[in-house]
């Protein structure tokens, strides 16, 4: 049978996809908590009169580092060697730690407030998206 046929066409006899199939939207949403909490955060902000600049700092740090941390992972998925993706995670994790911190206590030193609602926000957003890593990462396809 030529290879051109239609019946080499589609997925393979076994009965699996030609391509690994993507995260359920489920998986998507749940990953994306992070985004959810800094919203809610917001009016919560307002309503309480916590200062607007605490708000900022902390989804601001945390979209930076969210940021670097894509970066990152990117490049080291894209990396051949385990050194280097090694080396650009944990430099990562570690980098990202002092950039939050030092971003936090210079917003503190300035205004006591806006730190203190910043490293709280941080870590509220923080701590949510780590649980939520955890509890989805055996739903992720491919991982």
């Amino acid at each position: 049978m030529p290879s051109d046929s239609p019946a080499s066409a589609g997925p393979p006899a076994n009965g699996t996809p030609a391509t690994p199939e993507a995260d359920p939207t489920s998986v998507k949403v749940m990953k994306n908590i992070d985004v959810l909490v800094l919203a809610i955060a917001l009016p919560i902000f307002l309503v309480a009169g916590f200062p607007i600049l605490g708000w900022i700092t902390g989804a601001g740090a945390w979209a930076i580092q969210r940021g670097i941390a894509a970066f990152a992972a990117d490049r080291a998925t894209k990396a051949t060697d385990p050194r280097t993706k090694v080396g650009l995670l944990a430099g990562s994790m570690i980098g990202r730690g002092w950039l939050v911190a030092g971003i936090i206590i210079a917003v503190g030193l300035g205004n006591n407030d806006a730190g203190l609602s910043a490293a709280i926000l941080f870590l509220v957003t923080f701590t949510a998206q780590f649980m939520m890593t955890l509890v989805m990462r055996p739903f992720e396809v491919g991982k």
